[in-house]
């Protein structure tokens, strides 16, 4: 069977079991228990003759020697003691349950995946096999699982202007599905890279650091990363099951690339005696922290600057309210600009991102000895937002629409860069002469605000709203944060109506 084949086999094997109220996610979740099994099948094979650690009577012949209840059984009790494994496999199958409910489909699929040899294709291959059904989770708002999925044209652009290096490390502090680490990895590997042996083992083992909170989500992490060839079957897992923000972390590194979740107030999640999941309301209280806050993005912010070696660099996604806040957000943004140079900020268009409604940047910055000087000489905003219009299915954001972005930051050299109508310098003098210190710079005209009278009567468009988005309403706690973020950013433009337009401290056009 050819590649194409395949893929087409696996996703419409999906399909028959949504028809049964599988999703997507508990289809991933499956495909991940069993693709890792008959992986490490293969693997023990000639000639690899690997030892994968998985206890006898509990691999992937225990399954296809099975049908019907019998395998339905031996599955669960398969799932309940790999889960209890050290390494790797207790990482994968971390509190794994069954999902497929009916022993016969659950059969079909053991079938599917033992009638393929896994190990002859390429990662390539594996990759976007799992990547495209990653994708399709995110895309179903039901589940919430666009949260962890940042549009991997962006990913692209950030790690093409950050251009990471062989032999150096690369972490995100909230990892989610691993979309960062790829993006990395695929510019590492790029056509012309020409990695010796010691560099691919090292891109392969020490490259990658990482933490994710949800247990699933980790686990679909380690096996979008395996399936890549990053890690090892029978490795320790590159990414921790752990809230990054608790503690100082444990290595510096040179790059990190992330996305952290976006949300006002920080909890704390543990495992207690029975190992199931609480929850804490949580002030992170960090000697390494600017300031003291239980915003979640600022304290992201902080410990993603205390990861980084002296001369690390960073590109992180920052909601717009990092940008503007008072209080513990303006003294973080101070002394970011001090401690750091923050030399770049890219304001994002609104609907690319599966979370509808997000406002959000990406900020470049290096960090910098603390020799209690300001690093930051002054930054270049490219606005990316005003009169861009994209959606999640008609007019996706693609590499192309970043194009001009990648140009313009110039990541040959970033000191010889030039101002156009979207990219334009603020110094740092004129940064801390705005009100707290505000990042929130747009100078563009919106055309859009010309077409008032053109928008049809209220009730009518309020209706088509309903209409459009009924069916894909996101989960009550989702939907609660992006009405939260929704009247920030209505309440931001409230301020600058009441400063007047232009903006205050915008540059006229």
């Amino acid at each position: 069977m050819n590649t194409s084949s395949l893929v087409q086999k696996v996703w419409n094997f999906c399909h028959t079991l949504k028809d049964d109220g599988v999703g997507y996610g508990d289809y991933l979740e499956q495909l991940t228990y069993l693709l890792f099994l008959k992986l490490a099948h293969e693997y023990a094979q000639e000639p690899y003759n690997r030892d994968t650690h998985i206890p006898n009577g509990y691999g992937w012949a225990s399954l296809t020697s099975k049908v019907g209840e019998p395998l339905e059984a031996h599955y669960l009790a398969t799932l309940h003691r790999l889960g209890q494994e050290p390494g790797m496999l207790g990482a994968i199958f971390f509190k794994a349950q069954n999902k497929i409910q009916d022993p016969a489909k659950l059969s079909r699929l053991v079938q599917l995946i033992d009638a393929e040899s896994w190990i002859s294709l390429d990662a390539d291959t594996k990759g976007d096999l799992y990547e495209g059904l990653l994708q399709k989770n995110a895309e179903d708002t039901k589940s919430g699982a666009g949260q962890y999925f940042t549009p991997r044209a962006l990913i692209e652009a950030m790690v093409a202007c950050v251009r990471p290096e062989p032999m150096k490390t690369i972490a995100d502090p909230a990892c989610g599905t691993g979309g960062f680490f790829l993006g990395a990895y695929s510019w590492l590997t790029r056509p012309g890279a020409a990695l010796d042996k010691r560099q691919k083992a090292f891109l392969r083992d020490q490259t990658f650091y990482g933490n994710e909170i949800v247990p699933n989500t980790r686990r679909m992490c380690l096996m979008n990363l395996f399936l890549h060839s990053i890690g090892e079957l029978d490795g320790e897992p590159l990414v921790e099951r752990s809230d990054a923000l608790i503690t100082e972390p444990k290595r510096k590194v040179d790059y990190v690339l992330a996305n952290p979740p976006f949300g006002k107030k920080s909890s704390m999640t543990f495992t207690n005696e029975e190992g199931e999941d609480d929850k804490d309301a949580l002030i992170y209280e960090r000697q390494d922290f600017w300031t003291t806050t239980s915003n979640k993005q600022l304290n992201f912010l902080q410990h993603i600057v205390s990861m980084l070696k002296v001369d690390g660099k960073a590109a992180v996604v920052l909601p717009d309210n990092v940008l503007f806040e008072g209080g513990a957000g303006e003294k973080i943004r101070k002394k970011l600009l001090e401690n750091c140079d923050v030399h770049t900020v890219l304001r994002l268009p609104t609907g690319i991102f599966y979370a509808q409604g997000v406002k959000a940047n990406v900020v470049f910055f290096d960090n910098a000895p603390k020799d209690g000087r300001v690093h930051t000489k002054g930054v270049w905003f490219y606005d990316l937002r005003t009169n861009k219009h994209f959606t999640l299915k008609t007019r996706t954001l693609k590499l192309d629409d970043l194009q001009d972005f990648i140009t313009c930051y110039h990541p040959e050299n970033r000191h010889e860069r030039i101002a156009t109508d979207r990219f334009k310098f603020f110094s740092y003098d004129e940064l801390m002469a705005r009100d707290k210190a505000s990042l929130d710079i747009f100078w563009l005209k919106d055309d859009s605000l010309d077409n008032l009278d053109d928008l049809p009567p209220p009730e009518v468009l309020q209706q088509e709203i309903i209409e459009h988005n009924l069916d894909d309403l996101p989960p009550p706690e989702v939907l609660q944060q992006e009405i939260i973020e929704h009247l920030e950013a209505a309440l931001a433009a409230f301020r600058d109506v009441a400063v007047g337009l232009p903006r205050q401290g915008a540059a006229t056009p």
